[in-house]
């Protein structure tokens, strides 16, 4: 039954996907007497933590229950109080987790804290599931980095475009939605120039009640147009443009005005300094990133392993063309055996399209 009220509490968790960052997601189910006395997860970020609500939400006295919650519980004062003084003070008997929670300010207290309390703890149930749906926090409270996906469509050739350059539609509507909700659920978005001055993207979440990204722009020169629709719509949406300490300085008071963030960094080969950038944003809370650059950039992103996971959305069309672009464009790799290797791979149909879904082997931790 462990692992039973531990699905329940992961499920629970995945309800603040998109509003907790950077925060884990974490939900908190109480059981007494083989019966659920109370539940409730973290809703968003700097509001009660799931096992307060759990706690909150029950209508029984909780002695002699078991909480089933799958980060280990604070124990220090941060946006809200320590959650093991609350479990403690419920005099709740047991409770099981699954996973250890790797920030150093939590780190074993919380375990360490319940049981000096007489309370009786287990670790471990499920860690595997919850460690997949906490992958951004995991690695974002570990080094202070964002978590870095990297979304591709292609068609079943390999081509991004035709050889005209028409790019839309390759992947089908279920697809595009399926993008806009990963859009909501991420903390950024990232985009080259050439996108920008190509396409004219918003780049926004077009779901109800979905959450627009952060916009980021990677401009090493600033060519970005003053009259487009990211830098239109900068003070309502908030956007940062990567850029390099050479670049003209009037005119980065001129995005300024219009509401755009100014970030900038070295350069490196001629172009922006892409691990500097990462850990910049890192710096600025930033958690996730999804990267729906061009091929220009994709490769950049891939040869400075600054990418975790990598989605390809590969649609049921062929577009042939020798001069077609793929997803992945740059200088290529001289050696078969220099390839970028994924690992952990999944795949599952969208509309009629197939996701492939998979881990960068060597992308920085």
């Amino acid at each position: 039954m462990d692992e039973y009220y531990m699905g329940l509490a992961i499920s629970l968790a995945r309800k603040g996907i998109g509003k907790v960052n950077p925060n884990p997601m974490v939900g908190a189910v109480i059981v007494k007497d083989n019966k659920i006395v109370g539940t409730g997860y973290h809703e968003k970020y700097g509001g009660k933590h799931a096992e307060i609500n759990a706690i909150e939400n029950s209508k029984e006295r909780l002695n002699g229950s078991t909480m089933y919650v799958n980060l280990e519980p604070c124990s220090h004062f941060g946006k809200t109080p320590p959650c093991v003084d609350k479990i403690i003070e419920s005099k709740i008997n047991k409770v099981v987790i699954a996973s250890v929670d790797p920030n150093p300010l939590v780190q074993g207290n919380g375990v360490k804290k319940l049981r000096d309390a007489g309370i009786e703890v287990k670790v471990g149930v499920l860690d595997e599931e919850n460690k997949k749906l906490n992958e951004v926090f995991l690695k974002y409270i570990k080094n202070k980095k964002p978590f870095v996906v990297m979304k591709v469509a292609m068609s079943l050739d390999g081509k991004i475009a035709t050889t005209t350059g028409q790019s839309k539609w390759i992947s089908c509507d279920e697809s595009r939605r399926y993008v806009h909700k990963l859009r909501s659920e991420v903390m950024s978005i990232l985009v080259g120039i050439n996108t920008v001055i190509k396409d004219n993207p918003m780049l926004d979440c077009r779901l109800e009640n979905g959450k627009n990204p952060i916009r980021i722009i990677v401009d090493t020169t600033l060519k970005i147009p003053i009259d487009s629709k990211i830098v239109s719509s900068a003070k309502s949406i908030r956007t940062i443009v990567v850029t390099t300490k050479h670049a003209n300085r009037n005119v980065m008071k001129l995005l300024e005005d219009k509401g755009v963030e100014i970030l900038t960094v070295n350069l490196k080969n001629n172009l922006v300094d892409l691990k500097e950038m990462i850990n910049k944003l890192g710096e600025l809370n930033i958690d996730s990133i999804l990267i729906e650059g061009g091929s220009s950039l994709n490769f950049s992103a891939v040869n400075e392993n600054i990418v975790d996971k990598i989605q390809v959305y590969l649609a049921p069309i062929i577009l042939g063309g020798e001069s077609s672009k793929t997803p992945i464009g740059g200088q290529g790799v001289d050696d078969i055996k220099e390839a970028f290797k994924l690992h952990k791979l999944e795949y599952k149909q969208v509309g009629s399209d197939i996701l492939i879904e998979g881990y960068l082997k060597g992308s920085d931790d």
